[in-house]
């Protein structure tokens, strides 16, 4: 046999499609080809229209991957993987001349599949079923030889074959008439299930043709006697030749188009509500398939049509007095906006484009202000389908409102919202307004549509008036309609109870603080000065009186929102206005249930904790510590307790003082003087950390010696001590402070132990320059008495002390003193005279100094 030939290769442009997630995903536009790669394979290739390199599509021709043909201009198949695809083509000569190409072959393939002797199985896929003749007497053999083919993909085919070529289905739809007169409940129960059995077959051509003007009432009434349900009769032909529920607003001339509007209802139909309890995937993906090609091809013609248009939106000009046309005009606009959100969004911002070019901004306008809920709910239903597709057009038409002094359509929002009893319908106006006013809102539509189309998104935006500065357009709100949206909250001061509100008053004021707190989040300056003006804070808080939980709760995200920014302003409003009180209130109340409630309460006073917000710490601790103190159930207040103590402890004590101070001198250094930027004694938390910070350092600096030190006073450690103690604590920084402490001759420390005056320049302050007072050693406290009595012997004997000095002096340094109280001796490396450093801290009382 010869090979198959190539379809003439000319530019066939074709959508490729693909289903994911019951929802046909466009992968790109691009021209289609067919090739033969050799005797057994053959391929469809789509190359990118934008990129000839980039292949859209590659997959390969099976004789048994079942490719169907619907309409004169899709082809649908389902690759070995699972996956539905589905080719689109712009001119119906193109799918022909694929479509040919593919019969061609899988008949190929198939002969060649009988040449080399396949298996049994294959054999009885390609057999040939035959039914006899229907009649009611025969029924249960057709039924039986249905399931017996159903049972295999081979008899499927050959099943589907039989029913198409012998037109069997119209011969079977007299049976329905004949067994309900004859009142025959079993014949009619077979009739269902071979009726059933049929549409599962799952093939295109079946379930198209089920759906026609000539069948579709005989298939449905012998489905209404459900085998499953023998004493219930569906009423599926009544609903059907209802023709009131087909209303022609204006007349659709094409009546292919008209054809498939009736198709289209009829498929939703089947798969809603007939056979909605037995459908499978493959069906179920079929239907869909079919029903969204459909849709495609009904809202491509109508958008299309400028003179269907012109009249459609003509119906709300005031010259047209049926009011009732025009209720059937907003519901067949919302039909066409809810067909619109299953399109690709090139073709979903062509459809919104025209009908704006039109009018529908008015159209909304009329039916958000009709009386009939239904048609409010059919406006709402078309301008929140128009935000979601792009909001930035929407407002920016809004804008062009506003600048031609029209009335905005954001008013007649925050109008129907404070009116609306709907709540459905209240809570899609407070929706719609957030979005509004969402100076970062973006059109998701339009974002994947410039991914995928950037000329005609060019061509979108090209038309479309020039987008206005979104501060003016937030600012022209807070002008003009804000006071408006929150009145009502406003309203509620002086109100004596929150007891008696009604549903739609407790739903509208859920709303206005969801509301608010979007608008704290988005617009930061305007929305604090206009909180502040209209003192909006107090009146949510008056909220949390009401009995309705949800509500409380609403209010309550209001605070959290509010700290939650961590922003000083409205942390002042909270706490001057003790907006704190009626959260409070809350917690006692529900406490310790674990409630939502409750939980809500704690996890706005635990980040408090956390984030350790001292302005409201300390107002919570200030006015409500006794009621803080009472909650131990939980650990946060008692926390929130002592931060604020540690906080607020005393800087000084009288103690502290004097452990600086000398009764018999009044030095302007040591009352005065300056530690780290603050006064003596500042951050100390008891007396002898000042005397820690003394003892761990020496005041004198011995400048003789080669190799000392200098300390850094940034923190940074020098490089080694002078004197090594191993077996003391803080050695390091002890001897570090040794190096950098001025040393003293043995005249100066003469003439200050005769005077027993304390220097100017007090040697304490430039160790405690060094050494924070915070530090505190352990064995310093535990040896004081030994200190005070080697303090007193010092100060009673002046001559003693120089002797002591001198001696030490010639012989090296001073032994079996503690090493901070020491007097230590070095030799230079040429053994010339030895320095002492000596170090004299001040004491209360009179007392001279220590030798260190």
């Amino acid at each position: 046999m010869a090979l198959v030939s190539a379809p003439a290769n000319d530019r066939k442009r074709v959508k490729v499609y693909e289903l994911k997630n019951n929802d046909w995903f466009d992968r790109g536009t691009g021209f289609c080809k067919g090739i033969v790669v050799n005797q057994e394979e053959a391929k469809i290739l789509v190359a990118s229209e934008d990129d000839p390199t980039r292949q859209l599509l590659e997959t390969k021709i099976s004789k048994d991957d079942g490719y169907q043909k619907q309409q004169d201009t899709l082809i649908v198949w389902t690759e070995q993987n699972g996956t539905d695809m589905a080719l689109s083509f712009q001119e119906p000569e193109g799918c022909a001349g694929i479509w040919d190409f593919v019969n061609e072959v899988q008949s190929r393939l198939q002969a060649l599949a009988q040449d080399d002797g396949l298996s049994d199985d294959i054999g009885d896929n390609v057999s040939p079923i035959i039914l006899p003749l229907p009649d009611l007497s025969n029924l249960p053999e057709i039924e039986n030889h249905m399931r017996a083919a159903n049972s295999t993909p081979g008899g499927r085919e050959a099943l589907t074959k039989f029913i198409l070529a012998q037109d069997y289905i119209p011969k079977l739809l007299p049976l329905v008439d004949m067994a309900e007169d004859l009142e025959s409940a079993s014949d009619l129960h077979r009739l269902c299930s071979i009726m059933k059995m049929l549409i599962l077959l799952n093939d295109t051509a079946i379930i198209e043709y089920v759906v026609t003007d000539e069948v579709i009432l005989g298939v449905v009434g012998a489905l209404e006697y459900d085998p499953d349900f023998p004493l219930h009769k569906a009423n599926h032909r009544q609903y059907l030749s209802d023709e009131s529920k087909f209303k022609e607003v204006v007349k659709i001339e094409d009546q292919s188009i008209r054809k498939r509007i009736h198709y289209t209802y009829r498929l939703q139909y089947l798969k809603d509500v007939v056979l909605a309890r037995i459908l499978d995937d493959p069906t179920f993906g079929v239907l869909n398939s079919l029903i969204y090609f459909h849709q495609v091809d009904i809202v491509q013609h109508l958008q299309a049509n400028a003179a269907f248009l012109k009249e459609l939106f003509g119906i709300f000009s005031p010259k047209e007095p049926n009011l009732q046309r025009k209720k059937d005009a907003v519901l067949f606009i919302q039909q066409c906006c809810a067909i619109a959100k299953s399109l690709q969004a090139n073709a979903r911002a062509q459809l919104y484009q025209n009908f704006i070019n039109n009018g529908l901004l008015d159209v909304i306008h009329y039916a958000l202000k009709h009386q009939d809920a239904s048609v409010r709910v059919a406006g709402t239903d078309i301008l929140v389908a128009l935000i979601d597709h792009d909001a930035l057009m929407v407002r920016s038409y809004i804008f062009k409102a506003i600048q031609e002094k029209s009335k905005p359509l954001t008013d007649t929002l925050i109008e129907l919202l404070l009116i609306e009893v709907d709540l459905g319908v209240k809570a899609q106006m407070a929706d719609a307004i957030k979005i509004l006013l969402d100076p970062n809102a973006n059109s998701a539509s339009i974002e994947a549509l410039g991914r995928t189309n950037n000329d005609f998104l060019a061509k979108v935006r090209g038309s479309l008036p020039s987008m206005p500065q979104t501060d003016s357009f937030i600012q022209n709100f807070y002008d003009e309609s804000a006071r408006k949206l929150f009145q009502p909250l406003k309203d509620l001061e002086g109100r004596p109870s929150m007891n008696d509100l009604s549903i739609q008053e407790v739903s509208l004021f859920s709303h206005l603080v969801e509301v608010l707190c979007f608008f704290i989040r988005q617009h930061s300056y305007r929305s604090k000065y206009f909180i502040l003006s209209e003192n909006l804070a107090a009146r949510v808080a008056q909220l949390m009186e009401c009995p309705e939980k949800h509500l409380k709760l609403t209010a309550l995200k209001y605070f959290r929102t509010c700290i939650g920014l961590h922003d000083e302003f409205h942390n002042r409003q909270i706490t001057q206005h003790n907006l704190f009180e009626p959260i409070l209130k809350i917690l006692f109340d529900t406490m310790p249930r674990d409630n939502l409630l409750n939980s809500a309460c704690l996890e706005l006073f635990e980040f408090i904790r956390r984030e350790n917000i001292k302005p409201i710490v300390t107002h919570l601790v200030q006015n409500y510590r006794e009621k803080l103190q009472a909650i131990i159930y939980v650990d946060t207040f008692q926390t929130l307790i002592l931060r604020y103590d540690q906080m607020h402890e005393p800087p000084t004590t009288q103690e502290l003082e004097n452990s600086f101070t000398s009764v018999e001198s009044d030095t302007p250094a040591r009352n005065g003087g300056i530690v780290n930027g603050g006064k003596w004694g500042q951050g100390l938390k008891e007396a002898d950390a000042e005397e820690e910070a003394y003892f761990n350092g020496s005041d004198d600096e011995d400048d003789g010696l080669p190799n000392a030190v200098k300390p850094v006073l940034n923190g940074t450690s020098p490089a080694r001590p002078l004197v090594n103690y191993p077996d003391e604590d803080g050695d390091d920084d002890m001897d570090i402070l040794a190096t950098s402490a001025p040393s003293i001759s043995p005249q100066t420390m003469s003439t200050a132990t005769q005077t027993q005056e304390t220097p100017t320049t007090s040697p304490t302050s430039k160790v405690n320059a060094l050494i924070p007072p915070e530090r505190i050693s352990e064995k310093r406290r535990r040896e004081d008495d030994e200190e005070d009595e080697l303090l007193a012997n010092l100060s009673n004997s002046g001559t003693k002390r120089r002797a002591s000095t001198s001696s030490n002096a010639n012989s090296g340094s001073l032994r079996g003193l503690r090493r901070k109280n020491s007097i230590a001796s070095t030799k230079d490396g040429g053994g010339g005279p030895k320095k002492i450093s000596l170090s004299i801290p001040l004491k209360s009382g009179g007392e001279g100094g220590e030798d260190d």
